[in-house]
């Protein structure tokens, strides 16, 4: 009644009285339960990568003592499961425009318990190589699905928190690796690193028939026709119908699909399945798409290259280096490495979408330059010393955790936060799969060349090495990357197009209302 007294008032010109409820500040949106139910589903796939690469920093010991093999061969079993990755990567784009995205997250959980399987009951290393063949497959299918799926289905508002949820589980798993190689460390070496490798056939499985409960991606069934089951999708994902609605309308047009038709079964062009996208990705990119993929190729390679495969692949042998040598101890060390990386992703999730994408990154990659400088000195200063140096032991202990920390509170997850959302809809998936072949490939040859890096430049160098990488992605990022916080997937593309001269778009976002309302369409002044 007041309020209607105070909206007689404003049109007959008599002042407004105000009311307390109009000092309130305004109310956050709510956070839709069902997308981040279906989020933390589809990015458990991130377990599987994380749990691989966690358990290999402890199996490998007993792998090298049990099978008989030298330093180059754990190399090379350690990094070719990156190697195999790009294989499932390079083909899950296409067979998620295929088969959806949904059935492509099953695939790769069943693909890696296979491999998991195959792992355990291995006779020898040559078959060891066989299966890791098989779950690096698995593993590549699910680092690109993941994030593109979380990325479609999340409300704007929410999507950098659930987006980084498939780095958080990444986290869990390397966590759960390090756990399970402590848990098995006092069996005898034959079957310690078989149940090791084993176990991850188990978050596999739970996996792939778990995510049968979770509906399909609504860009995914827009681009196929169905709009009845998208917007089906989309009021239970969003906040209120007059959201979902808008959201179709928007994916609908990002489709080439004309508003006004409503069945809920539309015919689509060939291209909405898939076809001609290389094309418009490689061969004849307009000036946005080619600033896109520089964007998200970039920073996939940088995640990478600067060295956190090394630091969480090799703690072990960085933590016997830095003078600790019992291998209690090297497992123990490795757990808390996890643990702070995972306490560390946890907070980063909450601030995405509250402090920005640009923000976060540039401070976090500004902490790893300066704390693998840090390790860099102590690692040296305990090489150039016969016995133990105590203050030094400590200062690469320290650096080691901070390292991984600054990773994991923004370039970790903004890697793919940032790359499963700046893609054109129905480049997305072919896009996506492209950053992630790129990350896995760097992945794998850091992961296989550091015992022979460091025994070439001392250990010491190595990570300066690392640091100054690290000082160049920063540049990179600082120049080359806008901000994309708060932008609906398909509001994106406007942001680019200028390369480093970015910030000359003066664009005006879309304001997307998480309780309904209208949405204004971006404008480029």
């Amino acid at each position: 009644m007041a309020d209607r007294v105070a909206e007689d008032k404003a049109i007959s010109g008599q002042p407004k009285n105000s009311l307390i409820a109009d000092f309130d500040p305004p109310q956050k949106p709510k956070r839709n339960k069902f997308a981040i139910a279906c989020s933390i589903m589809a990015c458990m796939t991130s377990i599987l990568l994380g749990y691989d690469i966690g358990v290999m920093s402890g199996a490998n010991l007993f792998i090298k003592e049990d099978l008989k093999i030298n330093d180059v061969q754990i190399q090379i079993l350690t990094g070719t499961l990156n190697i195999y990755s790009l294989i499932g990567s390079a083909l899950a784009g296409r067979t998620s425009d295929w088969i959806g995205r949904r059935y492509t997250v099953v695939l790769s959980g069943a693909i890696f318990f296979v491999g998991s399987i195959l792992m355990s009951v291995a006779p020898g290393y040559a078959f060891l190589m066989f299966g890791r063949f098989v779950a690096g497959i698995g593993v590549g299918y699910g680092l690109m699905i993941s994030p593109v799926y979380t990325a479609e289905i999340s409300p704007t508002l929410s999507r950098g928190f659930l987006t980084s949820f498939a780095e958080v589980f990444v986290n869990v798993g390397i966590l759960l690796g390090y756990v399970s190689n402590y848990a098995f460390s006092k069996l005898r070496a034959h079957l310690a690193w078989r149940s090791m490798l084993g176990m991850g056939a188990l978050p596999a499985i739970i996996l792939a028939i778990g995510v049968l409960a979770v509906p399909e991606s609504p860009r995914w069934l827009v681009m196929q026709g169905r709009l009845g089951d998208a917007k089906r999708v989309l009021n239970k994902t969003s906040a209120s119908k007059e959201e979902a609605q808008l959201r179709l309308d928007d994916i609908k047009e990002a489709a080439g699909i004309a508003k006004d038709l409503d069945d809920d079964v539309v015919p689509v062009s060939k291209k909405s399945r898939g076809e001609g996208v290389w094309k418009d990705l490689l061969l004849h990119p307009t000036p946005a798409v080619s600033h896109i993929l520089i964007a998200a190729l970039g920073i996939h390679f940088f995640e990478q290259a600067s060295g956190i495969d090394s630091v969480v692949l090799y703690s072990p042998w960085i933590f016997e280096k830095a003078g600790i040598k019992s291998y209690d101890h090297k497992l123990l060390a490795t757990v808390a490495v996890g643990f702070v990386k995972t306490i560390a992703i946890l907070v980063a999730t909450f601030f995405l979408d509250r402090i920005g994408r640009r923000p976060l990154l540039l401070s976090s990659v500004a902490g790893m330059v300066f704390s693998l400088v840090c390790l860099g000195v102590g690692l040296t200063i305990i090489d150039q010393h016969r016995g133990p140096v105590p203050w030094a032991i400590a200062l690469c202990i320290t650096m080691v955790l901070l390292n991984v920390a600054f990773f994991s509170i923004g370039l970790g997850p903004i890697t793919w936060v940032y790359s499963s959302e700046i893609f054109p809809l129905r480049l997305r998936a072919q896009g996506v799969s492209m950053g992630v072949a790129v990350n896995r490939l760097t992945s794998g040859a850091i992961s296989m060349s550091f015992l022979s890096l460091y025994k070439a430049i001392t250990i010491g160098w190595a990570f300066f090495l690392y640091a100054g990488i690290a000082a160049v992605s920063w540049v990179f990022f600082y120049t080359m990357l806008p901000e994309t916080k708060g932008r609906t997937l398909e509001d994106m593309e406007v942001l680019f197009g200028k390369y480093h001269r970015w910030r000359e778009a003066k664009v005006v976002p879309k304001q997307s209302k998480q309780g309904g309302g209208d949405e204004n369409k971006s404008q480029v002044k």
